[in-house]
């Protein structure tokens, strides 16, 4: 009887001592992922980076959150012209899962240099930006993940096409791959699914071209913007949205994309890559939402379209689906990144 309360008592100490173990582990983890990797003073992970162009040298703002030398994900902001701050969302999901986040303000957008020169809004001088913001951190081909969304989608595709042997990862977040049929959706699809007097109202001023007038803005925000790009009332829009959204260089804004989100009329609208995602090769996540600005069936299409695709389908998200389908969209984003680091490349799609 005593040989076997021993051994309980043993078992007991073994499991315990175990668990310790196993709490330790995790705490070092955590604190490897939030440890000072840089001497002197700390400045909550900022690099404020040098970007060489054409018109001379420019500083753009990044920002660091975690450590983690397996996954490191970029984040390029829409607009064009938004800033950083609306992927804040991000911090509560991706740190708790060991995925190091990168903020950055691409040229002329939030905490970066605005040069104020037109001639600098251009897609290819943006996809260099981004190489020269990949060099300056050290990402690389076994690190790399590139998340970028609306805008910054369209600097993703394009970035993979030129710089892709740097990428282990490509996410394309609520972009089409074709401003032409971006346009037609926008025609087609939801502008039929609007009251046709607010429509017509709209119409109207744009025909005017009185985009400064408030009334368009309003019409837009009320009729348009609450039901495909961020799916709640106004008042309940997330503050680091509004903060993003107050921010907005709106000559970069208009310059590229045209006055709204409703369809597109800028240095954009015939841009196209469709027929070469084909050439896309890493593994790549395209997210698409069922009341998005894009046509979510389009954007399925493109999943299939490059070699090793995965499509996430938010069915309660607009454009924004990472606050109005926020599950489902962390969900799989994190499946991806993780199931990419694993070694898988294709069809990696969240378990249910």
């Amino acid at each position: 009887m005593k040989k076997l309360n021993i051994l309980v008592v043993l078992i007991c100490m073994t499991s315990f001592f175990g668990c310790k173990t196993t709490n330790h582990d995790e705490v070092t983890a955590n604190t490897d992922y939030f440890k000072q990797t840089t001497k002197g003073v700390q400045n909550g992970g900022v690099q404020m980076i040098p970007i060489t162009t054409a018109k001379g040298s420019f500083n753009v703002w990044t920002k660091r959150i975690g450590n983690n030398p397996r996954m490191k994900l970029l984040l390029l902001n829409g607009g064009p012209g938004a800033t950083h701050e609306y992927f804040e969302c991000f911090e509560n999901f991706m740190p708790a899962e060991g995925i190091e986040i990168i903020y950055y303000d691409q040229l002329g957008c939030g905490n970066s240099q605005d040069p104020k020169d037109s001639s600098l809004f251009d897609l290819a001088r943006y996809v260099d930006e981004v190489e020269q913001v990949r060099q300056a951190l050290k990402l690389n081909q076994d690190n790399f993940y590139l998340l970028g969304h609306s805008w910054g989608g369209i600097l993703a595709m394009e970035y993979a096409l030129k710089y892709q042997q740097h990428v282990k990862g490509v996410i394309i977040s609520n972009m089409m791959s074709d401003a032409v049929e971006y346009g037609k959706y926008a025609d087609d699809v939801l502008a039929k699914q609007m009251d046709p007097k607010i429509l017509d109202t709209i119409r109207g001023l744009e025909a005017k071209k009185d985009f400064s007038n408030p009334k368009y803005m309003d019409l837009l925000y009320n009729h348009f913007y609450t039901k495909h790009i961020l799916r709640m009332p106004l008042a309940d829009w997330p503050e680091p949205v509004n903060r993003s959204f107050a921010k907005m260089n709106q000559a970069l804004y208009v310059t590229m994309q045209g006055p709204s989100e409703f369809g597109i009329a800028g240095k954009l609208a015939t841009w196209s890559v469709k027929s070469q995602l084909n050439q896309i090769r890493v593994p790549s996540l395209v997210i698409g939402a069922e009341h998005d600005t894009m046509d979510p069936e389009h954007m399925k299409w493109m999943a299939g379209a490059v070699q090793n695709g995965t499509y996430l389908y938010c069915a309660n998200g607009g454009h924004m689906s990472m606050y109005d389908d926020q599950s489902t969209y962390f969900k799989g984003l994190i499946h991806f990144i993780k199931g990419v680091d694993k070694g898988e490349t294709k069809n990696i799609v969240p378990k249910n």
